[in-house]
């Protein structure tokens, strides 16, 4: 496929429009994608018997526990696929107690300017080539997938999904854009699970309205596979939940608040199950706390509480972060985004939900 960045002319007077619009670049449609990098039919059933798994264990009719875990978000491939193969590896031996999907973020939200993520500069270097970068995150959902791990990706473009929504078992809309509408009305059409943040102030009830909207039928713009734009009717997702990550630097992921969550949801006449962030503000941003977040998480799920569903945690290779803008050369495996837990302590973790869970199946 020719992904050069093929300049478009502009049709109508520069006087009155696209005043600060540097260039207008093709974009390459989804079905063109979709085409090259096909899903076929055996992974097609891999991603259904995935998304079936992570319903089951959000209803509570599978008794195992749903955790997301990978880098803050990929900005290597290759790093990533090591990390994948672990993860398998990992996740085929505590499967009888874990439903693990692996954590595979393309757009990063910024709060003010930085790098937003592969696929929107996937060369890192400030070219903000879009359509290699859709390429290469969807050949990489296809190689994932291949190890036999669900995939689990956060949607911030409205269009993206078009391009990669067919490999992913589990969806997450950020705490940034919770609140939007646009991304209400995206995860209502949205064909897996989604969960909610809860606001950067740490809002639960903006989460818990957002899920009774997402549940919702919405009719709203976008494009078809093809690239046309398009009116995009939904019905409605019923699969949507609560997660809670903390806000303004104050955790929430203690019995009291998964209390209230519940208790929220429940006067909504929604599900009662949440999932917890253990990174973010419920680790105060602090990698290496991460665990003592999950140890304490996993005792409220070792004491039979039943309404957490899922654990989300911030993982890659090697602990910490690092600066893309720095002079040095870049550490193989190690997040340029927000810091991540190395692997060893990531097993560790691993092990203590999956030893939780069993203590909570053994309790009755």
């Amino acid at each position: 496929m020719n992904f050069e960045m093929k300049e478009l002319p502009r049709q109508q007077s520069e006087r009155v429009r696209d005043q600060r619009i540097e260039r207008v670049v093709e974009l390459v449609s989804p079905a063109e994608i979709l085409e090259d990098l096909s899903l076929g039919s055996k992974r097609e059933d891999a991603v259904v018997d995935h998304r079936a798994e992570v319903k089951s264990v959000l209803d509570r009719k599978d008794d195992r526990l749903l955790v997301v875990v990978g880098p803050c978000s990929v900005h290597d491939p290759e790093a990533a696929m090591d990390y994948a193969q672990q993860l398998a590896d990992r996740a085929s031996e505590l499967r009888d107690d874990l439903c693990v999907a692996m954590r595979v973020y393309f757009e990063k939200p910024r709060t003010t300017t930085g790098w937003k993520g592969l696929i929107n500069d996937p060369h890192l270097d400030g070219s903000r080539d879009v359509n290699v970068g859709l390429h290469t995150a969807r050949r990489l959902l296809l190689e994932v997938t291949d190890l036999g791990l669900a995939i689990g990706c956060e949607f911030l473009d409205p269009i993206t999904p078009q391009y990669i929504s067919d490999v992913v078992a589990w969806g997450a809309i950020g705490a940034r854009t919770t609140e939007s509408q646009i991304h209400r009305q995206l995860a209502s059409g949205l064909s897996m699970p989604v969960g909610f943040k809860n606001g950067t102030a740490g809002s639960v009830k903006l989460a818990v309205d957002t899920v009774r909207a997402a549940a919702a039928p919405h009719a709203f713009a976008g494009v078809d596979v093809s690239g046309t734009p398009a009116i995009l009717y939904t019905e409605g997702n019923p699969d949507c939940h609560v997660i809670l990550r903390g806000g303004k630097g104050t955790p929430n992921y203690g019995p009291d608040t998964v209390s209230e969550t519940l208790s929220q949801l429940r006067d909504a006449g929604l599900a009662e199950r949440v999932v917890i962030d253990a990174s973010h503000d419920n680790s105060g941003k602090d990698h290496e706390r991460q665990p003592t977040v999950v140890s304490e998480i996993a005792d409220q799920i070792a004491d039979r509480d039943g309404a957490i569903v899922g654990v989300m945690m911030e993982s890659f290779l090697v602990g910490g972060r690092q600066d893309l803008e720095s002079d040095e050369p870049l550490v193989y495996g190690q997040s340029i985004t927000d810091a991540c837990m190395d692997w060893d302590n990531t097993v560790l973790t691993l092990d203590r939900l999956a030893s939780a869970v069993r203590k909570r199946r053994e309790a009755g």
